[in-house]
């Protein structure tokens, strides 16, 4: 019998990054973690809305992200939930990142945490940030299409 595969199941998303950004790349990094922080991925205690990822050394770093740890985690450890942590990323890759940000004024979000085989992986996003107008134009829009679908519907029955 084979046990129930968590390929690709999202632990969380960062719902903010679509209204306050311009998505124009993503990627896919590893991060390294403790044993208690993927014990509490695993209940989903993490929150990526005042994340942001800042590359330093040649590396990549999330800052800003909380993992809460769990009640029953280990005496002998003492958890700190807004650790920094490494995103592990492929050197061309994070030249990209690098040449983006310095040249062109972009900024690195992260989008979402998910398994992938047994993996946590995270999807950062290449972005530039909205203005006050651009948030407007995006609401009007969802907006229209929701009408239009309603319209749509009423007109199929």
């Amino acid at each position: 019998m084979k046990k129930a595969d968590k390929t690709n199941t999202t632990i969380a998303q960062n719902r903010k990054a679509h209204h306050d950004y311009f998505i124009e790349d993503r990627f896919e990094a590893g991060l390294v973690l403790e044993g208690w922080e993927v014990k509490s991925l695993r209940e989903g205690r993490v929150q990526l809305d005042q994340s942001h990822v800042i590359i330093k050394h040649g590396a990549a770093y999330l800052f800003g992200s909380l993992i809460t740890p769990l009640q029953t985690a280990s005496t002998h450890i003492h958890p700190d939930p807004q650790r920094t942590r490494k995103l592990l990323l492929h050197q061309r890759e994070l030249s990209k990142l690098v040449g983006s940000i310095e040249r062109r004024g972009y900024t690195v979000i992260p989008l979402s945490l998910y398994w992938k085989n047994n993996r946590v992986k995270m999807e950062i996003g290449l972005a530039k940030g909205k203005k006050l107008h651009d948030k407007r134009d995006t609401e009007k829009q969802r907006d229209w299409e929701r009408e239009r679908q309603r319209l749509l519907k009423k007109t199929k029955l």
